[in-house]
């Protein structure tokens, strides 16, 4: 016979499964619930499923919208207005080039030629290999730094198209 510890832990295990069998949904449905599924706390949930998910699948769109009560248009806007969202899995290295007024004068397009000619990946793709995403943002808020890009979660200031070139060969080499 089972001790009742163990019925415990097995009926506990039972109320945190989602009923995907995913248990990364329950990431998500802890931010929902800490929140108290209001509908402000949008941009938490949603990094939240990002991070568990590495990208935001339609599927996780329309369950977010679900659950906060929102219309999926509006949480759709949500996730395609902020550069740091994405909707499709991205490579084991990412890199962002800042396209803002300050960067782009000081070559930033250049940079993402660069970047484009080197591994034949356009912003917004992923290499065929999955090595390596590029993306372009509105602006980093980095201005003074110009031009700046962001390379697997470190800010890079002052870049060229040369010096970028040679970061990113070390990163993704």
């Amino acid at each position: 016979m089972a001790s009742p510890t163990a019925a415990v832990r097995t009926k506990r295990r039972a109320d945190d499964e989602h009923p995907s069998g995913d248990p990364r949904f329950a990431l998500i449905d802890r931010t929902l619930k800490r929140f108290q599924y209001q509908q402000d706390a949008l941009i938490e949930v949603l990094h939240t499923a990002q991070e568990a998910f590495g990208f935001l699948s339609d599927d996780l769109l329309i369950y977010v919208a679900h659950q906060l009560k929102l219309p999926l248009s509006w949480v759709y806007g949500v996730a395609t207005f902020y550069h740091f969202f994405t909707l499709k899995p991205q490579g084991q290295h990412n890199c962002i080039v800042c396209m803002g007024t300050a960067c782009y004068v000081k070559r930033a397009a250049e940079i993402v030629a660069a970047l484009q000619k080197e591994y034949g990946v356009a912003p917004g793709e992923t290499t065929r290999d999955g090595l390596l995403s590029l993306a372009t943002a509105r602006c980093l808020g980095s201005c003074g730094l110009a031009p700046v890009l962001v390379l697997d979660g470190e800010v890079l200031p002052r870049e060229t198209p040369e010096g970028t070139l040679a970061r990113v060969k070390q990163q993704v080499g």
